[in-house]
């Protein structure tokens, strides 16, 4: 029986935890550097259907319907009068088994923690990693140690693994963008409250979406900021009310009123990977924003982190190891590369090029070649 190290708690550590525990082969421990999962944020995550197919494979279909949502388009505005630009119909990706889908990201690491009680060690902080032949040794801040077969990191974008087999080599770097979060309650005056609302402004847009039929909506958006060194290390920072208060006056006139009516309303500012880091070893391998972190503006954030998971775990299942590495920066170069141009397409602030814009969307959704070569290269894996 081969012996699973899993650091990080997250959807990609949690989901890869899964597909070990199901094998009889393997032995998984995860270990989480936090006292517990926390579950009460109810912000939302977007599953396209490349994600819950594999999902599915851990019963995630017999998730409850309530707690769950399958929007069938999305809806492009203007964040300057509200005007509706055009819809995508993303339900044309569907099959019959695999949905779009949103949720509460809680609602997903619940579902993803279930049946991993006894595999989860929390507490424990990663400080050395040390190989010798095929063994990986792993000591903890408490000074716990212990050997395994694999080592896989899933601890974020601010990988401490990541840090100490680099060498702090690379680093995250500022994507000059703040995300803000918040939750609308339903009985806000939302026009659709069953699909995606899009909102595109100069150098900011958001985003509406349910995360169950009849709950509350998520909300995020994203602006462009720029930070100094000091103030993007300082974390107390985007807690703070006058910086948040000073972070929502930059928020488009029209909008202001809209923003008082979002509740848990929180400013992260957004780091993003620009390299990739391969571990020589073929038994130490990296997974979800530990991997590569994007930008927020294709949503493809959950259900990259999933994927990479599950295509790690059939490498390995495969004894293809070697293959993972370069099949991964493939798909993920080209899933960047798409939230780049979004986000540069989402933020437009000039009147003739927003207006070209607009009139692109409005043939581009429409066609079926380019949305297969933009989107369906990417939801299905």
């Amino acid at each position: 029986m081969k012996k699973v190290a899993v650091i990080g708690a997250g959807i990609s550590g949690l989901f890869i935890g899964n597909l070990f525990k199901r094998n009889e082969k393997y032995q998984v421990t995860i270990f989480e550097r936090n006292s517990l999962i926390d579950l009460k944020e109810g912000y939302g995550v977007q599953l396209s259907v490349n994600s819950v197919k594999l999902l599915n494979k851990i019963q995630f279909d017999t998730l409850e319907n309530d707690e769950k949502f399958n929007p069938d388009k999305i809806n492009f505005y203007s964040v300057k009068n509200s005007n509706k630009i055009c819809e995508l119909n993303i339900s044309d990706f569907n099959t019959e088994n695999c949905k779009y889908t949103t949720l509460k990201r809680s609602s997903l690491i619940d579902f993803l923690k279930k049946d991993l009680e006894k595999e989860i060690k929390f507490n424990h902080t990663i400080s050395k990693i040390e190989q010798q032949d095929q063994i990986v040794k792993i000591t903890f801040e408490n000074n716990e140690a212990y050997e395994f077969d694999y080592l896989i990191v899933s601890d974020g974008v601010f990988s401490k693994s990541k840090n100490l087999l680099s060498k702090n080599q690379i680093e995250p770097k500022f994507d000059d963008t703040l995300a803000i979060r918040g939750i609308i309650p339903s009985s806000s005056n939302i026009a659709d409250k069953k699909n995606i609302s899009l909102f595109l402004g100069s150098n900011f847009h958001y985003v509406i979406y349910p995360v169950s039929p009849d709950g509350d909506l998520n909300f995020i958006a994203v602006m462009k900021y720029q930070l100094s060194e000091d103030e993007q290390k300082d974390y107390s920072l985007f807690n703070d009310d006058i910086f948040i208060k000073k972070i929502l006056e930059k928020v488009p006139h029209k909008n202001k009123k809209f923003f008082d009516n979002i509740g848990d309303l929180k400013i992260y500012p957004v780091f993003i990977s620009h390299d990739f880091f391969k571990v020589k070893n073929n038994n130490i391998h990296l997974i979800g924003d530990a991997f590569f972190a994007f930008p927020p503006s294709f949503a493809q954030g959950a259900s990259q982190s999933i994927e990479g998971a599950y295509e790690l775990f059939e490498n390995i299942e495969n004894n293809t190891e070697s293959n993972f590495f370069k099949n991964r920066v493939n798909k993920t170069k080209m899933v960047n590369n798409r939230s780049k141009f979004n986000q540069f397409a989402f933020h437009l602030s000039n009147p003739l090029t927003t207006l070209l814009r607009n009139i692109f969307l409005k043939r581009l959704v429409k066609n079926k070649k380019f949305l297969e070569g933009y989107l369906g290269k990417i939801y299905k894996n």
